[in-house]
């Protein structure tokens, strides 16, 4: 049924949490930036000298999420499911949602043409203009959990 989330659904942080892994000391994600817990980008006002809990990544995670639902509900101009709006929580948590804004994916989805929007997810596989099997595997999940 179509509806207007407003919130990822247990899926969704499924799917997040299995793609971005759970680090409690600060690491350099694939792109050089410092990152801690399931994937929170340190800002430069942060500071992370000691390592997460289990508790506090989670609670990173949440606010995480909270700011890149608005941002996808503001995106979003047409009713989606529930697994569609996990699915492109998903994408945007990983990729931003300005890459989602410029996306052929968004006009497709807008257009309410989802079959053409779920295909435009494997696009989104490569980094340094290569595929990368991991950000396959990730954009395949995002794909079918929008098509379920």
């Amino acid at each position: 049924m179509l509806e207007h989330p407003e919130h990822t659904g247990p899926d969704g942080i499924d799917l997040i949490k299995r793609f971005e892994g759970l680090r409690l000391r600060r690491y350099l994600d694939a792109v050089g930036k410092p990152t801690i817990g399931y994937g929170h980008l340190i800002l430069s006002n942060e500071k992370f000298d000691a390592p997460l809990t289990a508790a506090g990544a989670q609670s990173l995670l949440k606010k995480d999420l909270r700011k890149h639902e608005l941002a996808l509900r503001k995106l979003v101009r047409i009713a989606i499911t529930q697994q569609q709006f996990d699915a492109l929580m998903a994408f945007v948590f990983n990729l931003g949602p300005g890459r989602l804004q410029s996306s052929t994916l968004l006009r497709c989805l807008n257009a309410g043409q989802f079959q053409r929007a779920a295909d435009q997810f494997l696009v989104w596989n490569k980094a340094g203009g290569k595929p990368l099997a991991g950000l396959t595997r990730r954009r395949e999940a995002e794909r079918k959990l929008f098509l379920s």
